[in-house]
């Protein structure tokens, strides 16, 4: 562990011992989530939402919201937060392959998307390329949470197009009724011959203090897609290319090559939990080792590399919550994480091409405040900093850092049937460059100043039924990567061009929702229309405007330059649930997600790498200890595509599960039992930047045992 990194952990555990004394005497004191069911949160308390700030009911809350726990959560886990998260709604993922897929959110992805753990930053590189993993492992999350919409905008100005907080108990939220608690979760599935196991143990010290351990190991072969590699086009050129081992490519089929992993991580924390408050931290390392499918050129001379990416991290947190029960305040909450990461790309010769370093630090203090009458609300600072460089012979970018920071404001008043909420943000981001030659940049210092904000309102139509209005004006720093990339970036196969002069991303959104339940059912109806001016986006472009930048020099690969224009984005998502009979001790329920994004860059056409409209329905018969659940997910084709993007073809998915609890009284123990894909058709996301070169997985049959006691 880097010095940078053990002077942080060592301030996280003398603030600790410092605190001990002054809040030793008292007892525990519920998390907003929890449910006392072993230190996780339950599913009976599935609809609060923590990241909200506030902590509210889904109903409540005026923007696109997805809570994922418990039984689903075991359902939906893959070894990647984009693919676990693909089948909520407004949700899709980069599937850069099976080893680095990041969430997609109304068709934002990378510097839009925000993906947190417990309310701060995963401190990885994953939004600079989408061929870098997420260093947030699913397997440690009891909860995940995705916010939608203008409420996301509360953890800074880079999530507009929403938050993905994945929520575990490294840092531990209360002390164990039993000598020790054992959460553990092992799975095998078919498409990559894929083996996981996963567990976490809690101990309490005393009545007060608590301790944790968990890791887990994951190692999976090349994926089975059970399809043709390339799309019909490119295995159509590879067949007319003249060349024997090009040819060969057109008849390419069922394993992705280059798509194996092998990942592990450990960790450990310790909480001190009492009625005064409660004050903890965790250590955590991260290895993971991967592959990255291969682009392959269908053209004589083309260039195709195996790159596979090594990936640590060294990550400290800490957390604090101080209630105040005062007058004016109600508590006080502190979040604070530091983290050393970097990853070598590894060439097929074995050799290491290029390494990325990152260290980050990000802290955040919540002043919550006491209700009083129907008024409520929070007030806010956040800091972030980010020291980010890249050596070797595909080196893109300069050494660069990032210092931000952020105050923000959430006001609520509840007028009984109706519900308002204003919300502002207030962001200084400095963002420098050192001069590097071997770039062709001199060195750059930029400031920005941006303010976002927010006012809606949510009426009660009836008992159970609300309508919301949110309207947003929001301001966005432009990145390092959209700033100053000059260069081959070898994972992609792209030369990669930003722009030091780019201004703020500007921005103004409405969204309406439509939320209602009663017996048996629920309804959640959201659409959105977000004006852009200064929107910043990546376009595949003649290699000229790459070679001005490059010396003149002949590119590697294709040249995809930053732009900055008019933009619009649209949209809607649709969730419903209704329980259609009661058969003997089983329910059964219909389930339905629906949504659709359409975006244009103003001068340009569509903005690239939107996902289409998607309709998934399931069918579910759930009883105490087993339920049985069969879906079918359609996915039209995208033919509304950028300049020089291919269009994507539609595919339906059916999918089937099994679960049981064999415990009587022990819900969070299960066997779970699913087939993906079962009719193994041929898949492929528009998102997807490697859409036309690595498919889903085919057919993948899981298994997956979870034991909690």
């Amino acid at each position: 562990m880097s010095r940078f990194l053990m002077l942080r952990a060592g301030c996280a555990v003398t603030a600790l011992c410092l605190a001990m004394p002054a809040l030793a005497q008292t007892t525990p004191i519920p998390d907003a989530g929890d449910a006392g069911d072993q230190g996780a949160y339950h599913d009976a308390q599935a609809n609060i939402v923590v990241t909200a700030i506030i902590p509210r009911k889904q109903g409540d809350i005026l923007s696109g919201t997805s809570v994922i726990t418990g039984q689903k959560l075991t359902r939906e886990l893959r070894s990647t937060i984009g693919e676990t998260l693909a089948r909520q709604p407004g949700v899709s993922a980069t599937s850069f392959g099976p080893n680095a897929s990041r969430p997609v959110l109304r068709g934002f992805q990378g510097e839009r998307v925000r993906i947190l753990t417990d309310g701060i930053g995963s401190f990885d590189v994953s939004n600079t390329s989408v061929d870098h993993a997420v260093a947030i492992n699913p397997l440690t999350a009891d909860r995940i949470e995705v916010l939608r919409g203008p409420a996301a905008l509360l953890y800074g100005s880079s999530a507009i197009g929403g938050v993905v907080n994945v929520i575990d108990s490294r840092i531990p939220r209360r002390v164990p009724d039993e000598p020790v608690h054992i959460d553990a979760i092992g799975t095998y599935g078919s498409a990559s011959n894929e083996r996981t196991g996963s567990g976490e143990i809690e101990v309490p010290l005393s009545d007060k203090f608590v301790v944790h351990f968990d890791g887990s190991y994951t190692k999976t072969g090349n994926l089975d897609t059970g399809s043709y590699i390339l799309t019909p086009a490119l295995r159509a050129q590879a067949a007319a290319s003249g060349d024997p081992e090009i040819e060969g490519l057109s008849t390419l089929r069922g394993k992705l090559p280059n798509s194996a992993a092998e990942t592990w991580e450990v960790a450990g924390g310790a909480a001190l939990i009492t009625d005064g408050g409660n004050l903890g931290f965790s250590v955590a390392h991260t290895d993971n080792f991967y592959g990255v499918p291969v682009r392959y050129a269908t053209e004589a001379g083309g260039e195709a590399e195996q790159v596979r990416l090594h990936m640590k991290q060294d990550r400290v947190d800490m957390r604090a919550e101080l209630p105040v029960n005062g007058s004016l305040l109600e508590s006080i909450r502190f979040r604070a994480g530091f983290a050393d990461y970097q990853h070598q790309e590894i060439e097929d010769t074995g050799a290491v091409g290029t390494t990325f370093y990152n260290q980050s630090m990000e802290s955040r203090l919540e002043l919550v405040q006491a209700k009083r009458g129907g008024w409520d609300g929070a007030v806010g600072a956040q800091y972030f900093t980010r020291k980010f460089y890249v050596v070797g012979e595909e080196k893109f970018l300069p050494r660069n850092q990032t210092d931000q920071i952020g105050v923000f404001t959430l006001q609520s008043i509840d007028l009984g049937t109706t519900r308002v909420e204003v919300g502002g943000r207030f962001e200084h981001t400095d963002v420098s460059a050192d001069a590097d030659a071997t770039l062709f940049n001199p060195s750059y210092d930029r400031s920005f100043d941006t303010v976002s904000g927010s006012i809606g309102a949510s009426h009660e139509l009836a008992p159970g039924w609300r309508l919301g209005l949110n309207l947003s004006r929001t301001e966005r720093a432009p990145s390092a990567e959209e700033l100053f990339a000059r260069g081959n970036h070898a994972g992609t196969q792209a030369f990669e061009v930003g722009n030091p002069n780019f201004g703020k991303e500007k921005s103004w959104g409405v969204e309406g929702t439509l939320r209602g339940q009663g017996e048996g059912y629920t309804i959640s109806l959201s659409a959105y229309h977000n004006w852009f001016s200064g929107y910043i986006y990546d376009a595949l472009v003649d290699d000229s405007a790459c070679m001005a930048v490059n010396g003149g020099a002949e590119l590697d690969f294709p040249c995809y330059q930053y732009n900055q224009a008019d933009a619009r984005y649209m949209g809607f998502e649709a969730e419903t649930t209704v329980k259609l009979a009661q058969v003997g001790g089983y329910a059964i329920n219909f389930d339905g997600v629906a949504d659709y994004v359409r975006a244009t860059i103003k001068g340009n056409g569509p903005a690239p790498r939107i996902p289409p409209l998607r309709l998934l329905g399931g069918l579910e018969a759930q009883g105490d200890r087993l339920s049985l659940r069969g879906e079918v997910e359609h996915s039209f084709a995208q033919n509304r595509t950028a300049v020089r993007e291919t269009d994507t073809d539609g595919f339906t998915l059916v999918n089937a599960s099994l679960s049981w609890k064999p415990l009587k009284g022990n819900d969070r123990t299960t066997l779970t039992l699913s087939a993906n894909n079962i009719f193994d058709v041929e898949a492929r996301r528009a998102a997807s930047f490697l859409k036309d070169y690595a498919p889903l997985p085919g057919r993948d049959i899981r298994l997956t045992a979870r034991l909690s006691i």
